[in-house]
């Protein structure tokens, strides 16, 4: 498709992120065309849009804020200005509003523990807002939750506040959507009991959403950690009204509850790794620092369905692979599981078993 007709397609649907071939997507992304809100992302006007207000409550299960880290790192257009392109109000974050809650006097009314609880409790009961989840939920020991305090709550039971009145549910990250590192293998996985929102790993039967018994549209963004740009656009086709909540899910998510823009069903990321023609010569790097393929040191590009090697992070500067470090799957909903141990080939792992 030429680069005229991709822009003259997107003219008439600038947010229309979610319903759009994912290549097709890209190419238009690279153009610099058709897309009204990467047109005004340098310019101090944001442009025609006059967005309603959107309220966002974002809340932090077990994570290690890696998420939050990667947005802050959104650069087409910068964090600030797609929220204020967006007309987003962020009402509360434990990491970006450190100083949120009450005050008297300019100094904080309470502990920020309790600040931050009742700042959860207000927006909570008031409603209209998108719920945005980062990291697992603990639902051990025996169903308590309280393997996850923050301040006085568990974060299921402050989840299960936050969900209740949410007019939809991102869960952003791999932890949130399906549990992550929490829910690996282990001795003790099943006592910590960890959940994603609606999945855990691939089952939704164990979603925390499930077993709270509360129905609402999720939107799973995973990622160890989540590129900016898959955040910021999927808010932005729902806040221009683009994709309809709940009833356009069902043609832009996948299976996994994942946008199909971001990540194509059919396609994963070595079709498109730069050091494609290195694996069908068979020339592998056994270490660190090489240029050939990285299948021999674990490389699970075959498994992740993203458009990592093709949007790129750092700016579409460059991502893992090229970094030199083999592609573990992480937008896959059995991560981490799918590539342990990492950095070790199928073959190598059998070696390893085979001499233990």
């Amino acid at each position: 498709m030429s680069e005229e007709n991709i822009n003259s397609d997107n003219s008439g649907n600038d947010f229309d992120f979610l319903r759009m071939d994912w290549h097709k997507f890209l190419k238009a992304r690279k153009a610099g065309g058709g897309f009204k809100l990467l047109e005004s992302y340098l310019n101090d006007d944001p442009g025609d849009h006059d967005f309603p207000e959107t309220r966002v409550l974002w809340i932090q299960g077990a994570q290690c804020t890696g998420c939050s880290e990667s947005l802050l790192d959104a650069s087409n257009p910068a964090l600030l200005k797609a929220f204020e392109i967006l007309n987003i109000d962020l009402k509360r974050h434990e990491a970006f509003l450190a100083h949120q809650g009450l005050f008297v006097d300019g100094e904080p009314a309470n502990t920020s523990e309790l600040n931050s609880e009742i700042l959860l409790d207000e927006i909570s009961e008031q409603g209209n807002y998108i719920l945005m989840v980062e990291g697992a939920i603990a639902n051990g020991p025996h169903g308590s939750g309280k393997y996850f305090m923050s301040g006085n709550r568990s974060s299921k039971e402050m989840f299960k506040k936050a969900a209740r009145n949410a007019d939809l549910i991102i869960a952003v990250g791999t932890c949130a959507a399906y549990g992550g590192i929490n829910t690996a293998g282990s001795d003790i996985v099943d006592i910590l009991d960890y959940r994603g929102v609606a999945f855990t790993k691939k089952d939704p039967s164990k979603g925390m959403l499930k077993l709270l018994g509360i129905d609402k549209p999720v939107i799973n963004i995973p990622g160890c950690p989540p590129h900016p740009d898959w955040i910021i656009y999927t808010l932005s086709a729902i806040i221009s009204g683009n994709v309809k909540i709940p009833d356009d899910l069902p043609e832009v998510l996948d299976e996994f509850g994942r946008p199909k823009v971001f990540f194509p069903p059919d396609h994963n990321v070595h079709k498109d790794c730069p050091r494609k023609k290195f694996f069908d010569n068979k020339e592998f790097d056994t270490c660190v620092g090489g240029e050939k393929c990285l299948l021999r040191m674990g490389c699970q590009a075959f498994l992740a369905h993203a458009d990592c090697a093709l949007r790129k992070w750092n700016d579409g500067h460059s991502y893992c692979v090229q970094a030199g470090s083999p592609c573990i799957a992480c937008v896959e909903p059995d991560f981490p599981d799918n590539a342990r141990p990492l950095y070790s080939s199928k073959k190598n792992r059998k070696r390893k078993e085979a001499d233990q």
